[in-house]
């Protein structure tokens, strides 16, 4: 990734545009000191059959006098005239476990739309019926028995330093780790970040940031908009057999459905970009709905009117997103979706230049057709692309060069639901992937050229599942599964059982295991690089296996009250068939290193799958939901990430900071005349183990006059612990129709000059320090109407 710093005075500029606009919105907004309030509405459905639930209750709590509604023959239901503030939601139906929704916002700006899913009580043969609660956090997906949780948008927006961004807002969970400031990927469990899936949707989809490289998982902006994302679940291991390709974890991303009753848009502007968004109905309202988004980048404006210089190494990017549903008859429904981006980074100067682009795009359709109440079938189509392309040149080594990495991926799904009864619900399907490849890399000198890979083709990753969820009695779960993958470039597969077990032992608490077996295949750059052996170019990787991970977990859970929540997990995961180099390589990189300590996927050297690798620890969670104006979550994480290369020695890996320990708190006031605004200050302080790194032989490095590694002392040094606290302030405004929010992110507070790595510096022919970002301001302010 390439992102450099940029002027003072182009981020002063952006700070004044950002006030201006919020002093123009105040001036202009509507004053009143009636009431403000709004509508609540949504559909609550059967969580394993999709059908409508008929006759559920919902309570807004902490209204005076109570309000609530029930749910029409179609799972439909309204509560108007809800006085804007933070609620939480009480959902009851006979036959039905209860349900807790809580941090619901209710602004005066824009409708309160939402999906809630209920778990049908299950009846023993003496009559008996035993009752639970779906609680704050539990994953949307009714599989899953542990190592997820579900998130919501709202908490993208209010954690400290999440800055609307889904995966720097997992930085916070228990397992998650990352080295980068400057980076939102993301380290879970001391797995490489590359061995993350994103899905949207139910289908995989590309790296979704900007400025990411070839192969890797994360960038330095999020491409996803809050404005279009609804809850979703992230899982850190041991996940059901629905979810393959990848071996840590998977982001399983939804998008929300536009407003189908009225027009609403939001206007964002701040630090990273301006934001439009808007929704509403298609044709006669209560019917179809749109939902769109676009941004375009705040320091790519001040690059176009002049203010900042674009060749100087200005991140410039735009993305969209949108979502357009359609509801058929018998509760079925087709929705279209999409989501891009694009970001550029250009620098030039006397001893330096480059031109990199890191773009991407996914389109898909999903049709959702109910064949009888307990039984679904669900087809996905979706068309998706990336391109990873850079031309640089640095004149003091006399060293030139190209890249570009385009990939496409034509992806079909099919998916077979079928509730039998309250105990047994069947989910099984497959997953085809024609993959297009065109790839391109060259190295230039003084010398001579080389080619490192320049190959266009196509393949195929085929994917198949089937998992049976068992409730054995009401308080013991059986989730159990098989998920089969097989790359058609080398037919090389993977047959992968899991299970999952969940146990409620008492009121409030619960045991849970789980255990599977997972697989990814490589960046195709990485089958198809190209080696010099004698006078020819081979390429020596194309019968690489998958890399494979085993998972097991063992967890508890302890719920106090309903706003409090305990959860311990211990885990290990054995990593093999891992690439490393072969048995009669010499250069000592390859004898010390492991592709387990990459974070992107192209390297052109001959490989095979022999490696292996182990990561354990214990994660413990203390979380209060917001409740009564306050949140508390701590995440404690402690492990070990471990790898055995070609020379036999098992060693840290680079990602094996030994420890994780976020806190993070945030506290709301209502005030103003109606009580209708709201001011939030959230604060975060993460302490974790500096990054590991292979330190730089000096005196090789000064005889060589450029960089020589250490790789016999492969990443035994450690920089020193990292240390950061970050501070949000909000102020919300609530005025007829209107809602306007003024955010202020002020992120690594202290100023600490944390340690990024270190490197040989040519100049001085001494070894230095690079260290990660210092104070930052991040301002936004936001209107919808």
């Amino acid at each position: 990734m390439r992102i450099v710093c940029f002027s003072k005075q182009g981020v002063c500029l952006v700070l004044c545009l950002c006030v201006m606009m919020l002093g123009s919105a105040v001036l202009k907004a509507q004053k009143g000191t009636a009431v403000l309030t709004q509508t609540i509405k949504g559909q609550v459905v059967d969580q394993e059959s999709q059908q409508p639930v008929i006759g559920a209750n919902i309570l807004v709590e902490q209204t005076d006098p109570l309000q609530g509604a029930g749910t029409d023959e179609n799972g439909y239901f309204r509560i108007e005239n809800v006085p804007v503030g933070r609620y939480t939601l009480r959902i009851s139906c006979i036959g039905y476990d209860d349900a807790l929704l809580q941090e619901l916002v209710v602004g005066a700006g824009k409708e309160v739309e939402l999906n809630i899913r209920l778990s049908e009580v299950l009846v023993q043969m003496d009559e008996v019926v035993v009752k639970g609660q779906k609680m704050q956090g539990t994953p949307l997906n009714d599989m899953a028995s542990l190592s997820a949780r579900s998130f919501s948008v709202e908490q993208t927006k209010r954690y400290a330093a999440a800055i609307n961004d889904p995966a720097r807002m997992a930085m916070s969970f228990a397992g998650v780790s990352t080295g980068d400031d400057g980076n939102n990927q993301i380290i879970i469990r001391g797995n490489s970040p590359k061995s993350l899936l994103w899905r949207m949707e139910g289908i995989e989809i590309p790296n979704p940031n900007h400025f990411g490289n070839e192969g890797s998982s994360g960038g330095g902006v999020s491409a996803l908009s809050a404005n279009v994302l609804s809850n979703s679940d992230f899982f850190t291991g041991a996940f059901p057999a629905e979810y393959g390709n990848a071996t840590s974890g998977v982001f399983d991303l939804k998008l929300r459905r536009g407003n189908n009753e009225k027009r609403e848009y939001a206007i964002q502007a701040g630090f990273l970009g301006l934001d439009v968004a808007a929704e509403g109905p298609i044709g006669e309202a209560g019917g179809a709905s749109y939902l769109a988004n676009y941004r375009y980048s705040t320091l790519a404006i001040l690059g176009e009117i002049g203010v900042l210089d674009n060749e100087s190494g200005v991140p410039e990017f735009q993305d969209a997103a949108f979502k357009l549903h359609f509801p058929l008859s018998g509760n079925n429904h087709l929705s279209v979706w999409g989501m891009g981006g694009l970001s550029t980074q250009r620098f030039q100067d006397e001893t330096e230049r480059f031109n990199f682009h890191s773009d991407r795009a996914a389109l898909g359709l999903n049709y959702r057709y109910f064949t009888d109440a307990n039984t679904y079938l669900e087809g996905i189509l979706s068309y998706s692309a990336n391109r990873v392309s850079d031309e640089y040149s640095y004149k003091k080594k006399l060293l030139e060069g190209e890249e570009n990495f385009v990939n496409q991926a034509l992806r079909a799904s099919l998916i077979y639901n079928r509730k039998i009864n309250t105990q047994h619900t069947l989910r099984a399907g497959l997953i085809g992937s024609q993959l297009k490849f065109d790839l391109f890399n060259e190295v230039r000198d003084s010398l001579e050229s080389e080619i490192r890979i320049d190959q266009a083709g196509n393949t195929a990753l085929m994917q198949a599942y089937a998992q049976w969820k068992y409730r054995v009695s009401p308080v013991l779960t059986l989730n159990a599964g098989l998920h089969g993958a097989v790359l058609a470039l080398n037919a090389n597969y993977a047959i992968e059982p899991r299970l999952g077990l969940r146990w409620n032992v008492a009121p409030g608490q619960a045991l849970s295991a789980g255990l599977g077996l997972h697989s990814r295949p490589d960046a195709i750059s990485v089958y198809f690089a190209q080696v010099q052996v004698a006078d020819e170019l081979v390429q020596p990787n194309k019968d690489l296996s998958l890399n494979k991970a085993a998972h097991a977990v063992l967890g508890y859970e302890r719920r106090i009250g309903e706003s409090w929540r305990v959860q311990t997990e211990v885990y290990y995961q054995h990593l093999y068939e891992v690439p490393i180099g072969t048995a009669t390589a010499t250069d000592s990189s390859l004898l010390y290193d492991s592709w387990i300590n990459k974070v992107d996927g192209f390297v052109a050297d001959s490989l095979v799958s022999d490696g292996t690798g182990r990561n354990y620890g214990l994660e413990v969670t203390v979380e209060k939901f917001f409740n009564g104006g306050f949140y508390f979550l701590s995440t404690t994480s402690l492990y070990r990430s471990l790898y055995t290369p070609r020379q036999g020695e098992e060693r840290s890996t680079r990602f094996d900071g030994r420890f994780v320990q976020n806190v993070l708190a945030g506290k709301e006031w209502k005030v103003g005349r109606n009580q209708s605004n709201i001011l939030g200050a959230n604060i975060r302080a993460i302490w974790a183990g500096g990054n590991r790194y292979t330190p730089v032989d000096l005196a090789a490095s000064q005889a060589a006059g450029e960089a020589r590694y250490d790789w016999s002392r492969a990443y035994e040094e450690q920089l020193p612990d990292y240390f950061r606290f970050d501070l949000r302030f909000s102020y919300s405004k609530n005025r007829r129709n209107t809602t306007s929010t003024f955010s202020l992110d002020i992120q690594n507070v202290s100023n600490r000059q944390n340690a990024f790595t270190r490197y040989y510096d040519e100049d001085t022919s001494s070894v230095k320090t690079i260290t990660q970002l210092g104070l930052t301001p991040v301002f936004n302010y936001r209107l919808e109407f």
